[in-house]
């Protein structure tokens, strides 16, 4: 993994790895406008008709990760979309779903704010022919086609439980703050963080779990609420990147700033203020561009009958090259990034 404790070189390679597809990223047009099933040049009779549905819009990490994905729907000529409810919840992604299902879209990429709650909906859409990639935050396996996983989620968790040792001296007291209570991908790495705090951090005590629905306002005043309850809090980890933020506002005008550690998962650019001022040392996320335009590129997969999701399939993934469907029909983007104020300035998006 890519800790930040690595060698000097390797994380500059890294970072300039990762800059240049976010240049990628920021490059990408608009939409080709073409109608769901004209596909594009080169498609021939496939529907490229994709269409990204994140778990809510207004959210910085949705916007880069669907920008991604229209940079690669361009790339291969399909035509890109995105629809999406205001708020987080599950009945909001359904109405979209079953209105995306009716006007015949090729594929759909999903975030889901739920594993079961969107899944007749999904297989709806699949009965009707419709390809169904998740991506971010997956669904039950018998609802979709294909998961686009950032990362291991061992690895995702490993890394912020490290963290967050390193800045408190791996002793005292700490909280999660957290996305929507039913949250996918976010419960199953808390899970994992708490395993790993049991097994290798005894002297590090998790005090509380809460919830900021993936609201700015009210990730706020749940890190206000958690400083006033737990006068010896000594960290938080915030595997959100709205939560991380709006932590981060809150502590850097507040007099835990430098006293209470907060790491988590976060973009840079909402972030770099906090690294630069010194309320934030470091914090970790995947490349989400990329993970849109590999969610794109396997629906594309999926579409054209290049694969059909089952492990060993293989296809070919643009500018990220080749990747393989392991188990339960998962692929895996790769491995999370430390951000600290050594490299932060290296990165836009």
């Amino acid at each position: 993994m890519l800790f930040h404790n690595h060698s000097r070189a390797r994380r500059a390679g890294a970072a300039a790895a990762l800059a240049v597809s976010f240049a990628l990223v920021a490059t990408g047009c608009a939409a080709t406008g073409e109608e769901p099933g004209e596909g594009g040049e080169g498609s021939g009779d496939a529907n490229l008709a994709i269409t990204f549905v994140p778990k809510n819009l207004g959210n910085a990490y949705f916007d880069t990760s669907d920008k991604g994905g229209e940079t690669a729907i361009k790339e291969f000529g399909g035509t890109y979309d995105e629809q999406a409810p205001a708020e987080g919840t599950p009945d909001g992604q359904v109405s979209f779903i079953n209105t995306l299902t009716q006007q015949g879209v090729g594929g759909l990429a999903v975030s889901a704010n739920d594993p079961t709650a969107i899944c007749d909906a999904l297989n709806e859409a699949r009965d009707a022919g419709v390809k169904v990639v998740t991506f971010d935050s997956d669904t039950d396996p018998e609802c979709r086609d294909i998961f686009i996983n950032q990362a291991t989620g061992e690895g995702i968790a490993k890394i912020q439980v490290d963290l967050i040792a390193e800045q408190i001296g791996d002793e005292g007291q700490i909280a999660i703050l957290s996305a929507t209570a039913n949250a996918t991908n976010q419960n199953a790495w808390i899970d994992l963080m708490k395993a790993d705090l049991t097994a290798n951090h005894p002297s590090i005590e998790l005090v509380e779990v809460v919830y900021g629905d993936d609201d700015d306002q009210t990730s706020f005043d749940k890190t206000a609420a958690l400083l006033q309850t737990y006068p010896e809090l000594k960290g938080i980890i915030s595997p959100t990147t709205v939560g991380i933020s709006a932590a981060a506002r809150y502590l850097q005008t507040s007099e835990y700033k430098g006293k209470v550690a907060l790491t988590g998962l976060g973009t840079p650019n909402q972030m770099r203020d906090y690294v630069e001022d010194g309320t934030v040392t470091a914090f970790a996320l995947w490349n989400p561009a990329d993970l849109g335009y590999l969610a794109a590129y396997a629906a594309k997969a999926l579409i054209e009958g290049e694969i059909t999701g089952k492990a060993g399939d293989k296809f070919e993934a643009g500018k990220l090259g080749d990747y393989e469907v392991g188990e339960n029909g998962t692929v895996l983007l790769g491995e999370p990034y430390t951000f600290n104020k050594e490299n932060i300035g290296d990165f836009d998006f």
